[in-house]
């Protein structure tokens, strides 16, 4: 570490992960949206098993299990919470109107989740072999330079799904759609209203990828700087750029839970091109 974990730090963090991982379940169970669980839950436990290696290393630091157990979990843990704010930007895009957005709502699940997936992968070779250089007292540069690459490319992924985010909100907020709406496939919607549960859940949404975003840069340029860098032997750096910001976004996610501020697809207001066109024939008849 090149310093000795702090132990009520490491507690306190063990407390809300799991504070806010038992809420996450809660709630998925109770809206039945359960994509929640293999992304805000897993990332939840990992952090949990990654605070708590720490608190373990708190009382022996010297010991290479506990070092192994956080360098894996803590860059591992929010992979899967970031695939939770793909889905969700998708299922805003499909709400206000998929016209506005240079990716259709489905590909922002299928193009930035399958990127999620391979910087998790090549993070968790990376974490394995730098985990497993430090068990063999050799040097972990290796392990974390492959590490250094997933998150390098973690931080790129979120970049673009930033400004691609950016752009369809702008896009959205001046009437500016990339495609006219009347060519739009079936399940894709007019412009949609941008009612106060999608505001809230847009501003939760911007909050938490910004958090994720600080976090991916600190941890890039951490590891770019070296095991035995100022910026990785330096405790603050890691609790508060790393642990709180995952912190405050699982919590957002606690407080604007998709479940709830997401309407189903076809609710008055957010009724696909096809379905307003049936809707409107089916009252015709009725008359």
């Amino acid at each position: 570490y090149g310093y000795v974990p702090t132990e009520w730090i490491c507690i306190l963090f063990v407390v809300l992960y799991a504070l806010s991982t038992a809420i996450h379940f809660g709630q998925a169970c109770w809206y039945r949206v359960w994509w929640m669980i293999p992304t805000a839950c897993v990332c939840g436990i990992l952090e949990i098993l990654g605070w708590a290696a720490r608190m373990w290393s708190s009382h022996s630091p010297g010991l290479a299990e506990p070092y192994e157990m956080q360098i894996t979990c803590t860059i591992l843990g929010p992979t899967p919470l970031i695939a939770a704010t793909f889905v969700i930007l998708g299922t805003v895009i499909e709400q206000l109107g998929s016209s506005y957005s240079r990716l259709s709502p489905r590909m922002y699940t299928v193009f930035f989740f399958s990127a999620d997936v391979i910087s998790l992968i090549v993070q968790a070779v990376g974490g394995a072999k730098a985990a497993g250089a430090v068990a063999q007292n050799t040097s972990p540069v290796s392990g974390g330079q492959i590490m250094l690459g997933g998150i390098a490319f973690q931080l790129a992924v979120i970049t673009v799904y930033l400004l691609c985010g950016a752009e369809f909100f702008f896009r959205y907020s001046r009437d500016q759609p990339l495609r006219d709406p009347g060519t739009l496939h079936e399940g894709n919607i007019r412009r949609g209203a941008l009612s106060k549960r999608l505001k809230i859940q847009t501003g939760a949404l911007i909050f938490m990828t910004i958090c994720l975003w600080i976090r991916s840069v600190y941890r890039t340029i951490e590891l770019a700087d070296g095991w035995t860098g100022r910026i990785i032997t330096t405790q603050v750096y890691f609790n508060v750029l790393d642990g709180a910001m995952v912190t405050l976004a699982i919590f957002t996610l606690n407080f604007a839970h998709p479940g709830l501020l997401l309407s189903e697809p076809g609710k008055p207001g957010l009724q696909s091109v096809d379905e307003e066109k049936d809707s409107i024939e089916e009252k015709v008849s009725m008359h």
